[in-house]
């Protein structure tokens, strides 16, 4: 009896784990492939499919034009072109995206992270900066200078950056991530620039700094 008890145990421990698996990332596809019906009115954990027999290339393909340099003329000095399943129907329940970034001179991939993705990111051109920070407490920071070809993996969830430390050249990088749709949470703007604001109360206790300090970083966003 005690020997059926603890199989049973077993048994739903590793269904448990697996259970837990099964729903720590993107669902995994059940059928060839499951294109997104983006106009569908039924609200799913992700997006609902449209007829397999309706599909065609074009759900999987977008002329995303990666190869084209992009805008950096603002405040950080960077531009994201991200290619996920809002623009590639195809992509629904595959768990990948991939994104291009540009970098002006000097220019900042602000601190931020992606609360349903991996990212491995590879240097095309110049040089980058890069690094992420683990979780409390220890709070590291692991960074390294890539250059071009390199590689760099940024884990799920951990807050990460990527800088151009030359004054004079641009640079550009390909990222994939492991999502269809890895969002992103840019650490000062969600912080700062709220909707509505967090209260100063807060900020002020959080950061340590007085009213003044936390009026003029909310200014900026």
């Amino acid at each position: 009896m005690a020997s059926s008890s603890f199989s049973f145990l077993l048994v739903a421990a590793l269904l448990g784990l697996a259970s837990w698996k099964a729903i720590a990332s993107d669902p995994s596809p059940l059928q060839d492939f499951c294109v997104a019906d983006l106009n569908s009115p039924v609200r799913v954990n992700g997006f609902v499919c449209k007829n397999p027999m309706n599909a065609s290339a074009d759900d999987f393909f977008k002329a995303a034009m990666l190869d084209k340099p992009r805008d950096t003329n603002n405040k950080v000095g960077s531009n994201v072109t991200l290619v996920n399943v809002l623009q590639l129907p195809g992509l629904n329940t595959l768990g990948i995206s991939i994104a291009r970034l540009d970098f002006a001179p000097l220019g900042l991939n602000p601190p931020h992270t992606h609360p349903r993705a991996t990212e491995i990111f590879t240097v095309l051109e110049g040089t980058l900066y890069v690094g992420f920070v683990t979780s409390n407490p220890d709070n590291r920071l692991l960074s390294k200078v890539l250059n071009k070809g390199d590689v760099f993996v940024f884990p799920e969830g951990l807050i990460h950056f990527q800088f151009n430390p030359n004054p004079h050249r641009p640079a550009v990088a390909i990222a994939a991530l492991s999502s269809q749709n890895p969002g992103v949470i840019t650490i000062a703007n969600a912080v700062f620039g709220s909707n509505p604001p967090i209260s100063d109360d807060i900020l002020m206790k959080a950061f340590q700094v007085d009213k003044k300090i936390i009026d003029l970083l909310q200014a900026q966003f």
